[in-house]
């Protein structure tokens, strides 16, 4: 009779655990269901994002915040991490037309890119600062930028652009597609300076001796920055939130700006 019972017992708690596993997988997104099918995580990242998603030159491996918590995303999720090369000029593209099942390096959350595609709740925030040459003769200061003759270059697609659209008076506004174009328009002399982030300006005085930072004396208006989905996924937009919600509770947020040196814009609540 024991046997009888015990055999009983170990039947139905195995029916339970098949029927509970079926139930979680219903309960997932329809997103979640496919990436778990497909056993990868496919995360769109500008490998030129210094900090952020960047390919280092010298390894050829990338690295950065959101490298480090892109893999631990994936980790959560049981499956692995696949990038997808993309830039702010078409990665809404990339996200509407599937080739990415999430954003992740550092995309600001501005109302325009809103209409189009849905926000993670923001990691990091940061304003603006300006990258111009050692050897300018008239920049020494941010607040010097705004005068007549002054070229100020911004990559299409960003927020600077907009908000420099907004600020500038007197400077002439150049705007370009290629990141890498930026810095190339600085030192032909084409334009004076160029805009950028915490993150970014962090790479030009680290790599580039030419290169001077333009700090503000009063901070430019914060944008903080998120996780990017393609619209019309609210469940799956819930799991990234869990997911973001999770690495400020446990550390792994504070854990990962550390190591990139990222701590000063970490949005940690």
């Amino acid at each position: 009779m024991k046997l009888k019972v015990t055999s009983f017992l170990s039947v139905f708690l195995l029916l339970s655990v098949v029927v509970s596993s079926f139930a979680n997988a219903d309960s997932l997104s329809e997103r979640e269901q496919n990436i778990a099918r497909a056993g990868k995580l496919k995360v769109c990242i500008w490998p030129e994002y210094f900090s952020i998603s960047y390919r280092n030159a010298k390894s050829g491996l990338l690295e950065g915040i959101d490298i480090d918590l892109s893999k631990e995303f994936a980790k959560d999720l049981g499956v692995e991490v696949e990038y997808v090369q993309t830039h702010f000029g078409i990665f809404m593209n990339d996200l509407e037309q599937d080739k990415c099942d999430v954003a992740m390096f550092g995309v600001g959350r501005t109302e325009s890119r809103m209409e189009r595609i849905d926000f993670s709740q923001p990691y990091l925030s940061s304003g603006m600062y300006g990258i111009t040459s050692k050897a300018h003769p008239l920049l020494s200061s941010w607040e010097e930028m705004d005068q007549e003759g002054i070229v100020v270059c911004v990559q299409k697609g960003t927020y600077m652009e907009n908000a420099m659209k907004a600020s500038l008076k007197k400077a002439k506004l150049l705007t370009v597609v290629k990141p890498s174009q930026r810095e190339i328009e600085v030192r032909s002399g084409r334009a004076d300076l160029f805009i950028t982030d915490y993150p970014y300006g962090q790479k030009m005085i680290t790599n580039y001796d030419w290169a001077k930072l333009l700090t503000p004396k009063i901070a430019t208006a914060q944008f903080q920055y998120a996780y990017a989905v393609k619209k019309g996924q609210p469940e799956w937009l819930a799991r990234v939130d869990q997911f973001v919600a999770a690495i400020k509770k446990d550390g792994r947020l504070q854990q990962a700006a550390e190591s990139n040196k990222l701590l000063p814009i970490v949005l940690a609540n």
